[in-house]
């Protein structure tokens, strides 16, 4: 029986429902973000403001909440061609992906991540990303993650569980889970603290949070949350 977890925790909306659920699921549960250059770096202090709100508007989880941890990337900031690392506009590629994927960041996150639960002594890994409402990342599908599963847990003998609770889930879907599990306090804490636009913008308000409304993630985001309010009470 799995009873402790560690999440990978961005600060954005995902990562933040996927910590919620941690929470309400394990016993003990840690948190390990990335700093690898990023242009929305903003979100590195984000996380630190959710993770406080947390603890102090769910006395439930408090105590299940254990170590933040963060990892300097900056190597892959310096591999990596991206608008995420690079100030370039968004667009497609020849390749059919959007330049805002960074090539092999979920496995390097994942390896790092379980080298970490393994000194830590931690069962589960706990990540956002999702098949079903994203922006074609190959590295965020499901097979991606079996394979990550079955190559951590042979190549450090101890046998992990990658954990995806958004895998088969869109962004409205997302927004319920959250409201499932922590109610409308927890969405309001993931629309006034959370990070997620690739911009980095926190000086734009909007219905579903902070962000430039016109980069990727900002218009997942706002069509899962307008979905999401579209909904009848009580879904």
């Amino acid at each position: 029986m799995h009873t402790t977890a560690l999440v990978l925790f961005s600060g954005g909306q995902d990562s933040t429902t996927c910590l919620a659920q941690a929470l309400s699921k394990y016993e003990r549960v840690e948190t390990v973000g990335f700093d690898y250059g990023q242009r929305h770096s903003v979100e590195l202090q984000a996380r630190l403001v959710v993770l406080r709100e947390i603890r102090s508007q769910f006395p439930q989880w408090a105590h299940k909440l254990g170590e933040d941890h963060l990892l300097d990337l900056a190597v892959l900031g310096q591999v990596s061609e991206s608008s995420l690392t690079r100030d370039t506009a968004f667009r497609m590629e020849s390749s059919g992906l959007p330049n805002t994927f960074v090539p092999g960041r979920n496995l390097l996150f994942l390896t790092l991540a379980a080298a970490l639960a393994y000194r830590r002594d931690l069962q589960v890994l706990v990540t956002g990303v999702c098949e079903t409402d994203f922006s074609g990342y190959p590295d965020c599908r499901d097979d991606t993650m079996k394979a990550m599963q079955l190559a951590l847990s042979l190549g450090m003998d101890k046998r992990f569980l990658i954990e995806t609770p958004l895998m088969w889930i869109d962004k409205a879907a997302t927004w319920a889970l959250a409201e499932a599990l922590g109610g409308r306090p927890l969405v309001q804490l993931i629309i006034e603290h959370t990070h997620t636009c690739y911009l980095g913008d926190r000086t734009h308000r909007h219905a579903w949070g902070y962000g430039c409304g016109q980069c990727p993630a900002c218009e997942l985001r706002l069509r899962g949350y307008a979905a999401y309010a579209a909904a009848p009470a009580g879904r």
